[in-house]
């Protein structure tokens, strides 16, 4: 394990755990989701150029958020079941991301503008279809932006376990409205890497849009209905012999306790 991996993951521990003595927590929740799409991409080669495939999927999806004031965590674990020509295809993949508030860091507050925080962040990503191991660390700002519960950009140097390291661009966000009595949530992110010799620039822009349906019976945040698009550029890091741009739409359930 390189030196990096090894501070990565002291950095991990003592961001998820060292603070909680002294924690000021502002938001905890976990959600189960369940989307199906025949849209999705799967590898298959192509000399011409032309490689790829649609292939059916149905993906179950456990996450957990957390704020405080010193930072926050966010982790989530996807299994992936193929249908149709990919039954036998199952994986499971997640990420670990823990993040540490600079204001709450240097005692000062670090907001200027439409600023709020910058914040030091951590990564770890395993699993999937190669059982990879990545970690990933970086720098981000927190925005104060109207409408929205919350907008981060951040950037990290990425050691991945199989490929090159590169550098990716992250975007997250989340933003509520409402159509007369209906609620609705608007969220998801964007993912941006680096080419390197042996792979290709990857670009993922994922939006969720959600109809609050539990509102209606007098319990908001419960119980989300909706889709997920996903457009998926250089899907693996691979080239356009084995696997074609992904632009699928998911049916989308997800219910928040």
């Amino acid at each position: 394990m390189t030196a990096f991996r090894k501070t990565l993951i002291a950095g991990c521990v003592a961001a998820a755990v060292a603070p909680s003595a002294y924690a000021e927590k502002y938001f905890g929740g976990s959600s189960i989701s369940l989307l199906h799409s025949d849209q999705y991409q799967g590898v298959e080669f192509d000399p011409a150029g032309n490689g790829g495939k649609e292939v059916e999927a149905t993906v179950f999806t456990f996450e957990n958020a957390t704020a405080h004031n010193w930072g926050g965590t966010f982790f989530f674990i996807d299994r992936t079941q193929g249908q149709g020509d990919i039954a036998d295809e199952d994986e499971t993949y997640g990420e670990f991301a823990p993040t540490l508030s600079g204001s709450w860091l240097t005692g000062a507050d670090l907001s200027a503008g439409a600023v709020k925080d910058v914040f030091l962040g951590a990564q770890y990503e395993f699993g999937g279809s190669t059982e990879v191991d990545n970690y990933m660390a970086g720098v981000g700002l927190a925005w104060d932006l109207p409408g929205f519960l919350f907008f981060t950009t951040g950037f990290y140097y990425v050691d991945n376990e199989q490929i090159s390291d590169d550098l990716q661009l992250t975007v997250a966000w989340a933003a509520p409205f409402a159509v007369g009595p209906a609620r609705f949530l608007v969220d998801g992110y964007i993912d941006w890497s680096t080419a390197e010799d042996d792979h290709e620039s990857e670009f993922q822009f994922v939006p969720q849009v959600k109809l609050d349906v539990s509102n209606f019976w007098g319990a908001p945040g419960v119980l989300y209905a909706g889709i997920e698009y996903q457009y998926w550029n250089n899907k693996y890091g691979l080239g356009d012999e084995l696997i074609d741009t992904q632009s699928s739409i998911s049916a989308l359930a997800q219910f928040h306790f």
